[in-house]
């Protein structure tokens, strides 16, 4: 049975990230908001497969593979794997890492709030 206090505590973290994501890149450092972003998805995520599994994911391949899973067996996770595989990409990847931050970039941040609010609801 899933630690639902645990996975109450991932999604506030979750949730702070994201808002200091959205600060970051009022502030202009959209490197550092994307990596935060990028960081929220993750939590969420870590979250979400914690609520339904019972087993917390700890490193991103495991959260990746998690999600993947969970979707194959639950087909109304099926719309957050896009856009976590986006955020991972172009978040984390592209933005921090390339230095390749976009207009996409900044929506993905911002749009990061979302899917918080999706993963939660299908918890």
């Amino acid at each position: 049975m899933a630690d639902m206090d645990r996975v109450q505590e991932l999604f506030r973290d979750a949730r702070a990230m994201q808002a200091e994501a959205v600060e970051r890149l009022a502030a202009g450092d959209i490197r550092d908001a994307a990596e935060k972003a990028w960081r929220a998805t993750k939590r969420a995520t870590d979250a979400l497969i914690l609520a339904r599994t019972g087993e917390e994911p700890g490193t991103t391949a495991r959260t990746s593979n998690g999600l993947d899973r969970l979707a194959g067996r639950n087909g109304s996770v099926n719309p957050l794997v896009g856009r976590y595989w986006s955020r991972i990409g172009q978040l984390h990847g592209s933005c921090l890492y390339d230095g390749n931050c976009n207009d996409q970039t900044e929506r993905r941040i911002r749009e990061t709030a979302g899917y918080i609010e999706d993963a939660e609801r299908l918890a």
